[in-house]
């Protein structure tokens, strides 16, 4: 062991010969080139927290070219030699930070190494302007099929994709963790239509076409923001509290879905009675042509496939703004708390507007239940399986733990978690101390039944309260 006063010492004389005691931490070190989820180990970053994306593009659908420009506002969170960023595929053509010129580099299939012309120092708030252009491509999924940038065949694009999207329309902190607001300016021919997050802050026509300018104020994980370009039908409306809602319908939606999405005022006061007063700053839907893979709630505005349009959808995007959108994921082995309750909202639904019995459908869920429906698991269940299980298992456990604790307890949980941890993010373990601190009652025999586990729950998990079949 080495003596501590030495190497104090040590360190000061060190310093003084560099040139002062604060030489050496100015130098700084390379930020992390991932944001620490064990799933998606590259994606997104560390050193810095981004505050506000800026992003000015141009697109031209005929001949699928994108130019950007993406102001970045942050801060370091710990002195900075060089960051990276997010981006899949596309040209960057310069880089500044602070205002001068920084060198980058590209790595792996998507980072983008900056180093800027001096190293940032700790808790240091800086600017990263990044020049780009290039012919966007999506990311293949195994199972949900192409994520981000898409093709629309009536020409126009759309961006849809979860755990990723953003890096293939910009450069970007692609984790759950960092969220930041979102400004979104983009040209494009003037026979075009675009929607985009959150608030319309205009229309200017000009040589190049019609800008159409965006803001999403409440803070967004990078994959729930979007843009789509169509010849869009547009509605425009307020919820009763005045907050805007703005819908596009693509070319040829069915009178069905315009119908369904009319009751969205309906719906949000559903769920606001459910899980508390609605914590984003805009409303809506975009509704596509293309009957993609899945429906997904990008902020403010879910975005849905061509063959989703029905009510029971709509619900589930939007419960996810509370339970997804205003509180995220802590890592991705968390998504139950996603997935499990907008599900559960559905359930729900049902009851409140059709009557459903929920024990008359819990039951028959459990009698039809496979081996291989015990064996799904709803918590760390690795990458890759996040989007299965928690649609079908998720809403049973949920409606287990409800006769569990009690519906007084479950419908207190419900409403005050999202306002426990708006605009942050949170992990499946602690919504279980959550949940036990409101019901007064120790959950974990509960929870490792239901969530953490992959076999049947015993009889006092799986029959909790009424929910004992009849003799």
């Amino acid at each position: 062991m080495r003596n501590r006063s030495v190497a104090v010492i040590a360190a000061v004389l060190a310093a003084s010969v560099l040139g002062g005691g604060t030489a050496l931490a100015d130098t700084g070190k390379p930020g992390a080139d991932g944001a620490g989820d064990s799933y998606y180990p590259q994606d997104g970053n560390g050193g810095y927290d981004v505050g506000d994306y800026n992003l000015k593009i141009g697109y031209e659908p005929a001949t699928k070219q994108l130019t950007g420009l993406q102001t970045i506002t942050g801060r370091a969170t710990q002195a900075l030699s060089s960051f990276n960023l997010d981006l899949h595929g596309l040209t960057v053509d310069s880089v500044r930070v602070n205002g001068r010129t920084a060198t980058f580099t590209r790595t792996g299939d998507h980072e983008l190494v900056i180093t800027p012309a001096r190293p940032l120092r700790v808790r240091e708030r800086f600017t990263a302007e990044i020049a780009y252009h290039g012919v966007p491509q999506p990311i293949e999924d195994p199972s949900l099929g192409p994520n981000g940038w898409q093709y629309a065949k009536s020409g126009g694009a759309f961006v849809a994709g979860e755990p990723k999207s953003a890096t293939t329309w910009y450069p970007v902190n692609d984790t759950p963790r960092d969220k930041a607001t979102f400004h979104l300016a983009i040209t494009v021919p003037s026979e075009w239509g675009v929607i985009s997050n959150g608030r319309e802050r205009g229309q200017f026509k000009g040589d190049k076409g019609t800008t159409y300018v965006w803001a999403e104020e409440t803070p967004a994980v990078p994959y729930m923001t979007t843009v789509a370009i169509d010849k869009w039908e547009f509605e425009r409306t307020k919820l009763s509290d005045g907050t805007p809602v703005v819908n596009a319908y693509a070319p040829g939606t069915p009178a069905a879905t315009k119908q369904a999405e009319a009751r969205l005022p309906e719906i949000i006061d559903f769920l606001s009675s459910k899980f508390g007063r609605y914590p984003v700053d805009a409303a809506g839907g975009i509704f596509l042509a293309e009957p993609i893979g899945f429906s997904l709630e990008t902020l403010s505005r879910p975005i849905y496939s061509g063959a989703a349009g029905n009510v029971p959808t709509i619900v589930h995007e939007n419960a996810h703004q509370w339970w997804g959108d205003s509180v995220a994921v802590d890592k991705w082995k968390d998504v139950c708390l996603n997935e499990c309750f907008a599900s559960y909202a559905e359930w729900m639904w049902s009851e409140a507007k059709s009557g459903q019995d929920l024990k008359a459908r819990y039951l028959s869920a459990v009698q039809k239940a496979t081996d291989r429906f015990w064996a799904g698991k709803l918590y760390d269940m690795g990458p890759g399986n996040e989007f299965t299980y928690v649609y079908s298992k998720g809403p049973v456990a949920l409606h287990a733990l409800k006769n569990y604790i009690g519906a007084a307890p479950f419908d207190r949980v419900l409403k005050t978690w999202p306002a426990l941890h708006r605009d942050g993010n949170a992990s499946l373990p602690e919504f279980q101390k959550f949940a036990e601190r409101v019901a007064h009652k120790n959950l974990q025999g509960f929870f490792d039944a239901w969530f953490y586990g992959n076999t049947k729950p015993a009889p006092e998990f799986l029959y909790p309260g009424d929910l004992k079949p009849a003799a």
